[in-house]
């Protein structure tokens, strides 16, 4: 296996898990997107669908995790495949677009929720470097900011270079 920072990666995974939960929020998955396969995008996307179809919108406020440690790490099939446990603590509730109305959940307290995070990385993937360029262009680029060139547009794949989440699953 890789050089491995268990303390890099994990900061790495909570901030992800904030960014993937204040995207639902916002109701687009956009900026989220280059962190996970299509499958974990398509099925957050359909929850957010679900709900604007309905006009409702999902709340997570004050989002914040408690704690996150490596359950395992392991190489399976060419993959280098990390899977994490996250404790995290919010107010989750969801509203009525129209109204603002709480509809279920509630603004008053938050509560604790565990979740499981696999992550996997092809062992033979390119690596990134500290100056991060563009693909297509080769300007330089934010990648944990929205994964998308801000100058010629292209969405960067980071599934060729990094750890892409691959399952998000909440006890």
């Amino acid at each position: 296996m890789t050089e491995f920072n268990e303390a890099l990666f994990k900061t790495k995974v909570d901030n992800i898990f904030i960014k993937i939960h204040n995207a639902i929020m916002e109701g687009s998955l956009k900026d989220v997107k280059h962190f996970m396969n299509e499958e974990v995008f398509t099925k957050l996307n359909n929850y957010i669908n679900d709900l604007a179809l309905k006009k409702q919108r999902q709340i997570y406020d004050e989002v914040n995790v408690k704690s996150s440690f490596i359950k395992e790490r392991k190489v399976v099939d060419e993959k280098e495949v990390v899977t994490v446990g996250i404790f995290a603590k919010y107010m989750d509730y969801i509203i009525d677009i129209d109204s603002g109305k709480i509809i279920s959940g509630t603004d008053k307290k938050r509560i604790e929720k565990s979740y499981t995070l696999v992550f996997e990385k092809n062992i033979n993937t390119k690596t990134l470097g500290l100056n991060r360029k563009c693909p297509n262009c080769g300007a330089s680029m934010d990648i944990n900011n929205s994964g998308k060139c801000s100058f010629c547009g292209s969405t960067f794949d980071l599934y060729n270079y990094d750890y892409i989440l691959t399952s998000l699953t909440k006890y």
